[in-house]
């Protein structure tokens, strides 16, 4: 049995994690980093409180995607593996439900993306397909909590989500060979976002994020994609970051090629709040991905204008969307500002939030469940 050591009773806060992709975009992470001359580059992902390894091809050497930790506060506190805290004692952070059901994984990846340019169209598997197919623990259905939108964006911000006029078997596949973007985005119509919107994209959804967003992306911990678009941003994929190593045949097998209505946009894909806790006047919390979108995790939103405590039964990620929270422990006392974000163990009694200076939110990303 593990003995108590010096992260039980506290909040475990989650430094940058700066990851390099296929896309350009960051240059508003590079803000939330507090760096001297913001910019884009590939540096686009923050990949938050990830036991996730990135694939990106070419850097195979580079190790990438992988949290640390700071259990003490302030800019100098020492950095600690995530996964090796994580494998040393599951239940603690984990819970024992989970571990006996999933083992000592999460099962959970959240990331800020920050979009520069209009993202590759691609799809990733369903857990179904992943485990059938690929032998793999994971698909990749995912969802978006947009955070932010661009001031100095041409249109309206968007994303791509389903194909509203889907392709023929044979003509996709003829779209792909010939890159015809054109035609590909012919499938789509345009999603317009807004700060405080959630989407679902379930695995199999054909999709694309538009320039000029900063969201949260909730998933399955995989990074397996099929990118059907060879080029953005000047940067065109290699073939093994395409079809995952299998090529196009084998890649239109994880399409979901029936058509994703307006209505269905509505009913399956945008994500309407749920009252899940009134907490009078202090404020409420909100349900935004439950078990009627996906058993893959579960998201909620607190919005308070008053102290409230948060009583744990299982672990997740909290980032701090609006305002600034203080949050109490019985072992310390942390300050979060807009975009700072914690680990919260599941062994962990209760957190109490208190908003510093105006109202605050807190969104919350928790693993299936057990």
């Amino acid at each position: 049995m593990p003995q108590p050591t010096s992260h039980h009773g506290r909040l475990l806060r989650l430094p940058p994690n700066r990851v390099w992709r296929t896309y350009p975009g960051g240059r508003t992470l590079d803000e939330i980093d507090n760096k001297t001359e913001p910019a884009d580059s590939h540096m686009s992902e923050d990949w938050i409180g990830s036991v996730t390894q990135a694939r990106n091809t070419g850097r195979e050497d580079i190790v990438e995607g992988l949290s640390t930790v700071q259990i003490a506060d302030g800019p100098d506190a020492p950095a600690h593996d995530l996964a090796t805290l994580i494998a040393d004692d599951p239940a603690y952070f984990l819970g024992d439900a989970h571990v006996a059901r999933y083992g000592p994984s999460p099962m959970l990846l959240v990331k800020f993306l920050d979009s520069a340019t209009r993202l590759h169209f691609q799809v990733h598997p369903t857990r179904d397909f992943a485990q059938r197919v690929l032998n793999k623990p994971s698909g990749k259905t995912e969802a978006y909590y947009i955070l932010s939108t661009r001031s100095d964006l041409e249109e309206p911000a968007y994303i791509y989500v389903g194909f509203q006029r889907p392709p023929a078997p044979d003509q996709l596949k003829q779209l792909i060979e010939s890159q015809d973007i054109t035609g590909i985005e012919a499938c789509f119509d345009k999603i317009h976002v807004k700060p405080g919107d959630t989407f679902m994209i379930p695995g199999g959804t054909p999709h694309a994020l538009g320039p000029g967003v900063l969201m949260v992306e909730i998933q399955e911990p995989s990074d397996l994609v099929v990118r059907f678009e060879f080029e953005r941003g000047g940067y065109v994929l290699p073939e093994s970051a395409r079809f995952m190593d299998r090529g196009l045949d084998f890649a239109l097998t994880l399409f979901d090629l029936s058509p994703l209505t307006a209505q269905a946009i509505e009913e399956r894909v945008r994500c309407h709040p749920q009252p899940l806790r009134d907490l009078g006047s202090a404020g409420h919390e909100d349900q935004l991905i439950g078990p009627e979108h996906t058993d893959c995790f579960r998201v909620t939103r607190t919005q308070l204008s008053a102290a409230a405590t948060r009583t744990c039964g299982g672990c997740s990620i909290a980032i701090v969307t609006q305002g600034r929270m203080q949050a109490d422990t019985d072992h310390g006392s942390i300050t979060l500002n807009t975009y700072d974000r914690v680990f919260i163990p599941a062994g962990l009694s209760s957190v109490r939030w208190t908003p510093l200076d105006g109202p605050a939110a807190v969104l919350e990303c928790h693993p299936p469940s057990a």
